[in-house]
């Protein structure tokens, strides 16, 4: 699923989790972060690689929105690097490790690793197995599942359609 859309989905779901007892302004920023941070932490590679070794800001933005097929040429080591780092921000283990030593530390850690648990469920059934399959169970394997992808054209829209919708309903307390 695309960064936007990550977000939102993010704050709907704590604004429906959280409806009988809102969570401060520094939660909600929390969770939506949380939710948005596994896209965003693998283009650092891709951004350093604009920035210092010769690639170009059109790069990163081609790189972004690229189809399968059509990504731009990377360097070995920023290749290698935005991929292990898409790897270990979407998997279930690294995700369920984190999740046990903060919850441990700090129980209010909870709605913002939902954020980035809601994430990684997202992206497990909206990434096609030919373009940026997510690993779920990664360190212990690549595989992913062969969702449908995000940047189908009517699931885009349908997407899009489907927040538009809930989010009024939300707004208005009906949110159960």
């Amino acid at each position: 699923m695309d960064i936007l859309a990550h977000g939102l989905w993010a704050g709907l779901g704590l604004r429906w989790l959280t409806r009988r007892r809102p969570p401060s302004r520094a939660v909600v920023a929390a969770t939506v972060a949380m939710a948005v941070l596994p896209d965003l932490v693998h283009l650092l590679p891709i951004l350093a690689w604009a920035l210092f070794d010769g690639g170009t800001l059109d790069g990163v933005w081609r790189y972004a929105f690229a189809v399968p097929g059509q990504e731009p040429g990377l360097p070995a080591w920023a290749a290698a690097w935005s991929h292990h780092l898409h790897c270990t921000l979407h998997s279930a283990p690294i995700a369920g490790g984190a999740t046990l030593l903060l919850w441990h530390w700090r129980a209010w850690a909870g709605l913002p690793l939902a954020g980035w648990w809601s994430h990684i469920v997202i992206d497990v059934f909206t990434h096609s197995a030919e373009f940026y399959p997510v690993p779920v169970l990664y360190p212990i394997t690549y595989a992913g599942f062969d969702g449908i992808a995000w940047n189908t054209p009517w699931f885009l829209a349908a997407n899009y359609l489907a927040l538009a919708a809930r989010a009024p309903a939300l707004r208005r307390g009906r949110g159960r």
